[in-house]
């Protein structure tokens, strides 16, 4: 089941000419990968202050269709398709006025925030994670 999310592309995010800057895409990103967690009950402060838990992104390959323009209203659809030992393999679609903008393939990593090293996703977060593969048989390719 994907995760669906708006975000409006503001003045701050673009370049001179109104078109929006790729590494605020990334910033935008970020923080709908970080409601995505709180969405299936792990905010990240929790993740973060109680389990000492990170999530970094060890892949990220992006593909831009179309520029966005500042004032629209980016929609973002993010999809699980492989849980991993540690890992998450993510897809996001970015799309404004029935367009789409861009798309990634996103890899990342629960890492303790102590040893800072890969960990396995506790069974929880593994369960809640595996709830939303976007098929049943999807599994993580390094496995």
């Amino acid at each position: 089941m994907a995760f669906k999310t708006t975000r409006p592309l503001r003045f701050g995010d673009c370049d001179p000419s109104g078109i929006a800057y790729f590494p605020s895409y990334l910033n935008i990103l970020v923080g709908v990968l970080e409601d995505y967690f709180a969405s299936i009950g792990f905010p990240w402060r929790k993740l973060i202050d109680d389990r000492r838990i990170g999530v970094p992104t060890v892949r990220l390959d992006l593909t831009f269709v179309k520029p966005g323009l500042q004032g629209d209203d980016l929609e973002f659809v993010l999809s699980v398709h492989g849980v991993g030992r540690s890992s998450l393999d993510l897809e996001h679609q970015v799309s404004a006025n029935g367009h789409v903008l861009w798309t990634a393939r996103h890899r990342v990593v629960a890492t303790s925030l102590d040893t800072h090293t890969s960990m396995e996703w506790p069974d929880d977060i593994r369960a809640a994670l595996t709830s939303h593969l976007e098929t049943t048989d999807a599994h993580h390719p390094a496995t």
